[in-house]
């Protein structure tokens, strides 16, 4: 495991979603054996991304959001204001967990975010993410290159659910989908959204690494 490294957390806000890909890819390709892990921590304007295997009959509708093919794995999603989006530039190598046991914990750490707003969550065999009874409250795509991932997850907190009902969510035709505010009532969008990253950064950092420190970033180089 990762001990001698700090961890770099950077909360970017709201950003475009090509021009954070596109670094994520950079720092991937550039980073080196003693290259700190980093977890971003943001938003998009609204977007379709669409996995390497996507297949163009699960964009039913998308009329104005723009559609951006990408190297991740999966199908069609949606990102937009209100979303909890983490990625993950982990050295899995160095990291000693297996890319199975990076989706696992990763998925754990969503349930028991969950959980402690009282929210009973579970995973779905074959449909990688979160569930809610039948409907996904959070969706997960990882690459892997030279050893390190990148892309992350996405978790609905208090947004327009709107776009889902314009693709067949993760390939899924007909899938529900569900956010925190449905289950969490009369909470504030802005404050739910602090109280979710919070929560969720203390569920998935311990089980990441055990780094030398962990160090807060707000700016994005």
């Amino acid at each position: 495991m990762t001990g001698n490294l700090p961890l770099i957390i950077r909360r970017m806000g709201l950003r475009e979603y090509e021009p954070v890909w596109r670094a994520m890819q950079t720092f991937t390709s550039e980073r080196e054996e003693d290259t700190p892990d980093e977890v971003w921590v943001l938003s998009h304007p609204p977007v379709f991304t669409q996995g390497q295997a996507g297949k163009p009959e699960h964009l039913l509708a998308p009329g104005d959001i723009p559609v951006i093919q990408i190297d991740r794995g999966g199908q069609v999603t949606y990102h937009g204001p209100g979303q909890l989006v983490m990625y993950l530039l982990i050295d899995v190598r160095r990291s000693g967990l297996g890319v199975r046991d990076l989706v696992s914990l990763i998925e754990q750490a969503i349930i028991d975010t969950l959980s402690s707003v009282r929210i009973d969550a579970a995973t779905r065999a074959g449909a990688p993410g979160v569930y809610v009874a039948d409907a996904k409250i959070a969706a997960l795509g990882l690459r892997i290159r030279r050893g390190c991932s990148y892309h992350g997850l996405s978790l609905n907190v208090a947004m327009d659910m709107e776009p889902f009902a314009r693709i067949n969510p993760c390939g899924y035709q007909g899938l529900a989908v569900k956010q925190v505010a449905d289950f969490v009532r009369d909470a504030d969008a802005s404050e739910l959204m602090v109280t979710m990253e919070k929560l969720l950064l203390q569920q998935l950092l311990p089980q990441l690494g055990q780094y030398s420190w962990i160090d807060v970033r707000q700016e994005f180089e």
